[in-house]
């Protein structure tokens, strides 16, 4: 088992690892984020990368996600657990709570490639009806109990299930938009799982999302305009939360059995013939696809 942590805004890098190595890493489809970090956490192998890039550079539109995947799968990483912060679109979803989704809807507007590894030759179709692996959704949301209850505010709350919208960005939502949000039953928003998601399925890697409240979006009377000095404050708060509850997944990790599926999710999904596939994409898609086409 390795894990790897994907940060995400005021996340950009976790202490106390051991054995520690920065790698930078070239994949066929561009640049990832960042070099990759490395080591032991706790004995566990584990691998971090800051999804906007350390000083965060980069928007959530301009984040390579496949190249990001890509590289978790020939580093070895097996689950990967990703800090992200959102707005909320529900009442009891405050501020500084913790929700782990279980669903996600698209809003977003670019090409559906950088959604996929697939096309060039090759096409694949993954079942995504339950888009995150439970194992490790549930042991996040009992990591995040445990690191609340142990916190300076226990009065935080973690919410297991819901679903995460991903907006285009990178300005906040209008005031309309966020109200049909929370019409549709939508709970937290956000600008990058989405495609993180997606392509954890294709590679065959345990995804699971720990969405960290930071604002409730533009809809609610008493906070209605989300301001980047708003949301740092409690990305500050949250971040040392989100360090806690990666430390506690850590430790116990020997919980996750490997019975979801997830290391499996190519197994009836890759439609092309061999013989007719693009040599290039072949070769270039191996990590992901070599179990099952050669």
């Amino acid at each position: 088992m390795k894990i790897g942590i994907i940060g995400g805004s005021g996340l950009y890098q976790i202490e106390g690892m051991a054995d520690i190595k920065t790698m930078k890493i070239e994949t066929p489809f561009g640049p990832p984020s960042d070099e990759f970090v490395t080591g032991k956490l706790h004995g566990q192998d584990i691998v971090f990368l800051p999804r906007h890039g350390q000083g965060h550079p980069i928007m959530p539109g301009e984040i390579n996600h496949r190249a990001n995947i890509f590289a978790m799968k020939t580093l070895g990483v097996t689950h990967i657990l990703s800090i992200s912060a959102v707005g909320s679109l529900k009442e009891e979803m405050k501020p500084r709570d913790v929700v782990i989704p279980d669903q996600y809807f698209d809003r977003t507007k670019r090409s559906g490639n950088d959604h996929t590894f697939f096309g060039n030759g090759i096409v694949a179709h993954i079942a995504f009806g339950h888009p995150v692996c439970p194992e490790l959704s549930n042991l996040a949301a009992s990591s995040a109990e445990q690191s609340i209850a142990k916190s300076e505010n226990p009065s935080r709350q973690v919410h297991n299930g819901g679903t995460y919208v991903n907006m285009e960005g990178p300005a906040f939502s209008t005031k309309a938009e966020s109200n049909f949000y929370r019409a549709m039953g939508m709970s937290v928003i956000g600008m990058t799982n989405m495609a993180e998601a997606k392509l954890a399925r294709e590679a065959e890697i345990c995804y699971a999302t720990v969405a960290m409240v930071t604002d409730y979006d533009c809809w609610h009377p008493d906070h209605e305009h989300v301001t980047v000095d708003m949301v740092i404050g409690h990305l500050i708060a949250n971040t040392g939360l989100a360090k806690d509850i990666i430390k506690r997944v850590i430790d116990n990790a020997g919980e996750l059995k490997n019975q979801c599926g997830c290391n499996k999710a190519l197994a009836c999904a890759i439609i092309t013939r061999p013989d007719v596939m693009n040599q290039k994409t072949k070769a270039d898609l191996q990590p992901i696809i070599g179990k099952y086409v050669k």
